[in-house]
């Protein structure tokens, strides 16, 4: 299934998300009052740092409806990954989010390949293998 497409204002990243094909993308919706999303953003910085140079772009989509919530959780979990905003829910909509946090891991063509509700510590070793397959085809 192909990626649905969206704007993104984010400085350091491309102003659509299909101008990052031929790139690995892992998409993260969260919130600031999801518990698991404490856990996922260490584990994202760090799949971000290790596989960048390979072409992974990790980006965090915020669904709280007050940005403070969101800057309040990002003081106690700091990411070094780009966060998007989307309060209205429109790109959560598009993806059709079935809980928080969800994440979709998109190919270098623009397809989502795998994607989970969720995030679990246990599971970290076969996340890192997805990206791994997606980032050597």
């Amino acid at each position: 299934m192909s990626a649905p497409d969206f704007a993104i204002s984010h400085g350091q990243l491309p102003s659509k998300l299909s101008a990052l094909k031929g790139q690995v993308v892992y998409l993260d919706f969260w919130a600031s009052w999801c518990k698991p999303c404490r856990k996922s953003f260490p584990w994202m910085n760090q799949m971000q740092k290790k596989y960048a140079a390979q072409g992974l772009q990790i980006i965090a989509i915020n669904l709280d409806a007050e940005n403070a919530l969101a800057k309040a959780f990002l003081e106690k979990v700091p990411a070094q990954i780009p966060i998007i905003y989307d309060p209205e829910g429109n790109i959560a909509s598009d993806y059709q989010l079935l809980g928080m946090p969800s994440s979709y891991v998109i190919d270098k063509n623009g397809n989502i390949r795998f994607s989970h509700k969720g995030f679990f510590t246990r599971s970290e070793p076969l996340y890192e293998q997805e990206l791994v397959l997606l980032l050597n085809e």
